[in-house]
């Protein structure tokens, strides 16, 4: 079955629309193409290239915020700061990756609520224990099931639009095994998780059981992680929503940084890496420079007829 083409972007400066828009995305399992955004310049580029969808990462987020590693050191407040800024200059949904919540189910209900209020089109929770570590680390814990349920109750609860999408992330392969994690994720969609977002399989075999699940899923796909690289018509056949790829981007940014400021501190210039760099004009147009100009000509008058001239 050919998947629908990302060229078809639906964009809206309306958040609820955006909501809307999100869950048809869930709803089509298409295996949409989902890249990870840590800050708004990131969810520009995302937008820019004509992606239907961005990702808030929280583990992009502390690296690219704090200098830190994903060990759950990002505040709630700083999160929904970020996606506050990526909501107000991009008109494609965001799925905002909320950590476990910040906390117990109380926690987890204000955030939710925060993060709807200020354009989230959809929301992730986790079962690790607080403070929580990358997917793809060691030493991870979850928390007892009961208590998971309790903090997806929560966000259902405090969810305002119908629209917004709850995706309920386990944890539990790397520490309870595939089954186990099944079972989680089974639970998890029976008490109104929208979708299931089973983190690092480590074969093809396991992320077939996971396209076996009646909710809609993700992936998640890391470069240098647990969860084999599998080509996209394989995981849109498995009947995945969507293919997350939550920091290719940054690590991409990354490299290409060490690579120009690398050749800057060796050669003291750049003559040897401008064709890596983009161009002065580019940077102001994925800001949106010319736009704000066109405002400024606008309120400084320049349009404006004397009446009575």
């Amino acid at each position: 079955m050919p998947h629908k083409p990302q060229s078809d972007v639906k964009r809206s400066h309306d958040p609820a629309e955006r909501r809307r828009i999100f869950r048809a995305m869930v709803e089509a399992r298409s295996a949409v193409l989902l890249p990870g955004a840590a800050n708004a310049l990131s969810a520009r580029i995302i937008e820019d290239l004509g992606f239907g969808a961005v990702y808030l990462t929280g583990a992009g987020l502390t690296n690219m915020h704090l200098g830190q590693p994903d060990l759950g050191l990002v505040t709630a407040s700083e999160l929904v700061e970020t996606t506050a800024r990526i909501s107000d200059v991009c008109q494609i949904p965001l799925l905002v990756d909320m950590d476990t919540g910040f906390g117990n189910a109380l926690n987890a209900y204000q955030t939710m609520r925060r993060l709807e209020q200020v354009g989230a089109a959809a929301i992730q929770i986790e079962d690790q224990v607080f403070p929580k570590k990358c997917g793809h680390f060691s030493g991870k814990a979850v928390v007892p099931i009961d208590e998971m349920l309790g903090k997806i109750k929560a966000c259902l609860d405090a969810r305002q639009d119908e629209n917004t999408v709850i995706v309920a992330r386990t944890d539990a392969r790397a520490i309870e095994g595939m089954p186990a994690a099944l079972e989680r994720a089974q639970r998890m969609a029976e008490v109104g998780a929208d979708m299931v977002f089973v983190e690092a399989p480590k074969s093809l075999g396991e992320v077939q059981q996971i396209g076996g699940l009646a909710a809609p899923q993700i992936i998640n796909l890391v470069v240098g992680g647990q969860t084999p690289m599998i080509e996209r018509d394989v995981l849109h056949a498995a009947g995945f929503s969507f293919v997350l790829f939550a920091n290719a981007g940054l690590q991409a940014a990354v490299l290409a940084m060490q690579e120009v400021l690398g050749s800057l501190y060796q050669t003291g210039s750049l003559a040897a890496v401008t064709d890596r760099m983009a161009s002065f004009s580019e940077r102001q147009r994925l800001v949106g420079k010319p736009e704000f100009d066109a405002l400024s000509a606008k309120y400084e008058g320049k349009y404006f007829i004397n009446p009575k001239a």
